[in-house]
């Protein structure tokens, strides 16, 4: 399947395997370590920035202020993020399209573009690894260990009265009559949703939607990207989620959900 979406979302996730690995391997100083540490504590004892509880009610907040509420390392326990989104993630809004107009929204929040006509947005990203035993064994018999790459990318975006809670809703009403699926088109590549289903939303904002894409590979079952949005006030903080494992095998996977808590008890 040619597809810029897919190819984007597992070259990342693979480059990051690479890394981890080269880091296991490569081994580190014990003073490196102690000074990893010691940075890493400093970090998250950090006091984490929040939206500013006197604004009035609907005021959409500045790119200036999105940015002391976005998510930042030290608000993490686990993983990488990344406050300058590489130019290859960070798509335009109109080198987007679908097929059918009305499935637009999902498209755009896979691939962290804000929804509707924000007052100003400012985007992420987040990058974890885990490791487990494999269930198979190298060619010597020797234990071997799966890495599983998980990648988010974040916009947090705010809107003046009302706007957010618009765009959620068509969020969700994109969701509800573009569940047979629908082709998106990112610059000359086009990718193919085979279906899209509603899924339990996360609590913690005033509401969410959370939705799960199912995407043509070419295989029995579809690859899976995974979109979170969730609305705080005037903002939206939207999440879409890939799992390298799933997009290439059709299994399931669980969007890390300390990231999302993270970002959202930042708005407050």
């Amino acid at each position: 399947m040619k597809s810029t979406v897919v190819r984007r979302a597992a070259l990342t996730a693979s480059a990051a395997a690479l890394t981890l690995l080269a880091t296991a391997c490569g081994g580190s100083s014990d003073d490196d370590g102690a000074a990893g540490d010691a940075k890493a504590k400093a970090d998250r004892s950090a006091p984490a920035g929040k939206a500013d509880e006197s604004a009035p009610e609907g005021k959409a907040l500045t790119a200036a202020e999105l940015e002391k509420v976005a998510l930042a390392q030290a608000d993490v326990e686990n993983g990488e993020v990344t406050t300058k989104v590489p130019a290859k993630d960070d798509i335009a809004k109109d080198q987007v399209s679908t097929d059918d107009e009305a499935c637009l929204p999902l498209a755009h929040a896979q691939a962290a573009i804000a929804q509707g006509e924000p007052a100003a947005n400012v985007k992420r990203s987040w990058t974890g690894q885990t490791e487990s035993q494999s269930e198979s064994s190298g060619s010597d018999g020797q234990d071997m260990t799966t890495i599983d790459v998980n990648k988010i990318m974040l916009n947090l975006a705010s809107y003046e009265a009302g706007g957010a809670e618009q765009a959620l809703t068509a969020l969700s009403a994109a969701a509800e009559k573009c569940a047979g699926g629908f082709t998106a088109t990112v610059g000359s590549d086009e990718l193919r949703i085979a279906e899209v289903t509603t899924t339990a939303a996360p609590d913690g904002g005033d509401e969410a939607v959370a939705v799960t894409l199912g995407v043509d590979i070419g295989k029995d079952a579809n690859g899976l990207m995974k979109i979170v949005v969730v609305r705080k006030g005037s903002t939206l903080a939207s999440f879409s989620a890939v799992n390298l494992s799933a997009m290439m095998t059709g299994a399931d996977f669980e969007v890390p959900t300390a990231v999302i808590d993270a970002q959202v008890a930042k708005l407050g």
